[in-house]
């Protein structure tokens, strides 16, 4: 009689895949492979991320100066000096 009852599927894929299990021997040097490929990508991301930091920190810097070298180079309303006989300097009062 043809038995395909689930258990002995069931049962014959199970012996199936131990047979070719058994069959597979892992390289001798998979894991040393393996994990020094891991450390090389793990090297190449801290680079990588610490010339972006290194890269966004200099633009940041540059754009900094370049905003304060746009500043208006006059003295300005507060210090505007007419006053030459004062001791100090005394804010220019609006003209009517």
């Amino acid at each position: 009689m043809n038995d395909t009852s689930p258990d002995r599927t069931e049962r014959e894929l199970r012996e199936a895949l131990q047979a070719l299990a058994g069959g597979v021997q892992p390289a001798p040097d998979a894991y040393r492979t393996a994990r020094g490929e891991w450390l090389r990508r793990e090297r190449r991301r801290r680079l990588v991320l610490a010339v972006l930091i290194t890269v966004v920190f200099a633009l940041a810097t540059l754009i900094g100066l370049w905003v304060l070298n746009q500043a208006p180079s006059d003295p300005g309303v507060i210090f505007s000096g007419t006053d030459a006989g004062l001791g100090h300097a005394s804010p220019a009062r609006p003209q009517p």
